[in-house]
């Protein structure tokens, strides 16, 4: 059980190379990280969300301590989090995390991107999702090496899982990375992976409130992709009251409106990509 959220258990993740179908289970793992870092950092580790290790914590039960486990998971996360964007920029890789809600046409957006930019860019994509290899096949077939990662019960990613994604995914210098979330406005928000920029996308048929409802996953991302403009004359959306109630909560967040199927937006989206340092 994953003491932070409450998920499943989310040592039990499995990270698939599609070309060979062979689960990489996190149990059976060598934990060397593939990253190159000359820090002194042991990577001998346990995972942060597997609290069975017999406890090396100093816990000193007669006296009252308390151990803070929310602290101690994300906390972990983030060290592994730093080493993970140290490699990305050590290689000039734009990693970018892609979080949503389901349903929101991330991965048909994602497939349009990969299309458009595949002859000019360096692509690769890291798919998070509980069960399947459906979106990382489809990501594959749109042009750009895909590693699919598996976490069961588990409702998001965290840095572990990205660290031993990319021993098993070629990430070419200068590439753009996307990582694709596990559809999920609540968790993925508190789990830094390492990446670059936070990329948030909603849609048109979620209703205007969901910044109010789930306010860390828009304090916390840098752009946000309103989808679905298509469909505006058909639903009861109004884009700058959901604009409004982002901004509300975070100021430098920038918007832009798109349509996977129409394809209206997304020349933006491609130029803000271009922009990215």
């Amino acid at each position: 059980m994953c003491e932070t959220c409450g998920c499943g258990d989310a040592g039990q993740f499995k990270v698939h190379d599609l070309n060979h179908k062979h689960p990489h289970n996190d149990q059976e793992a060598d934990h060397g990280h593939p990253h190159d870092h000359a820090h002194g950092h042991s990577h001998d580790h346990t995972h942060p969300h597997d609290h069975s290790h017999g406890h090396s914590h100093p816990h000193d039960h007669d006296h009252g301590t308390v151990i803070n486990l929310n602290v101690d998971i994300l906390s972990e996360n983030n060290k592994l989090a730093q080493l993970n964007r140290r490699y990305f920029a050590g290689r000039k890789v734009l990693c970018l995390n892609l979080v949503s809600s389901p349903g929101s046409g991330k991965t048909t957006i994602l497939e349009k991107t990969i299309k458009a930019l595949i002859p000019t860019r360096k692509l690769a994509v890291i798919e998070g999702d509980q069960q399947t290899f459906l979106d990382a096949d489809r990501i594959e077939k749109s042009g750009a090496p895909a590693i699919q990662i598996n976490t069961g019960s588990g409702c998001h990613l965290d840095a572990r899982m990205v660290e031993l994604a990319t021993e098993k995914l070629e990430i070419e210098f200068g590439s753009i990375l996307f990582i694709e979330n596990v559809g999920n406005l609540v968790c993925p928000a508190l789990f830094d992976l390492g990446e670059s920029k936070r990329v948030v996308v909603i849609s048109t048929t979620e209703g205007e409130d969901k910044p109010l409802k789930y306010p860390y996953m828009f304090q916390s991302s840098h752009l946000c992709l309103i989808n679905k403009s298509d469909l505006l004359p058909y639903v009861d959306f109004d884009v700058e009251k959901a604009i409004g109630y982002a901004r509300s909560l975070n100021p430098q967040l920038e918007f832009i409106l798109v349509s996977a199927k129409t394809g209206e937006g997304l020349d933006q989206w491609y130029d803000w990509l271009a922009n990215q340092k």
